[in-house]
């Protein structure tokens, strides 16, 4: 997994808060609204993107509508693994994360871990 670039994340920022496909088009003029910006360049990205597996793609006339191939939350967890498997030492990376973040999260965290083991259960029924 590659880590995303500004504009990249930016792009996908947007695409994930869209209900559906989008064009070159849609997300350039949303990004316009902040900053001045090329269609070329969103187009470039955008396909980019696509090479790098996070956008699908499919024909719309003479261009394309893309859409995200996994949710905001499929991507974070999968970075979370690469991050993990990228210290030597997994359970002092994980410990070190645990001791960043707040006391609810760690209860939401426990509470997640419990319910994921309580689902391995029952499928192995």
């Amino acid at each position: 997994m590659h880590r995303l670039g500004q504009l990249e994340s930016a792009i996908m920022e947007r695409m994930w808060s869209r209900p559906g496909p989008a064009a070159v088009r849609d997300i350039l003029e949303d990004i316009q609204r902040n900053r001045d910006i090329a269609y070329m360049t969103v187009k470039t990205v955008m396909d980019t993107l696509h090479r790098k597996g996070l956008l699908d793609r499919e024909p719309d006339g003479r261009a394309f509508r893309y859409r995200p191939t996994q949710t905001r939350e499929q991507y974070a967890a999968a970075h979370m693994q690469e991050v993990l498997a990228g210290g030597s030492d997994r359970t002092a990376t994980l410990l070190h994360f645990l001791e960043q973040i707040p006391a609810d999260e760690v209860a939401q965290l426990r509470a997640v871990l419990d319910r994921a083991e309580q689902d391995k259960t029952q499928a192995s029924k």
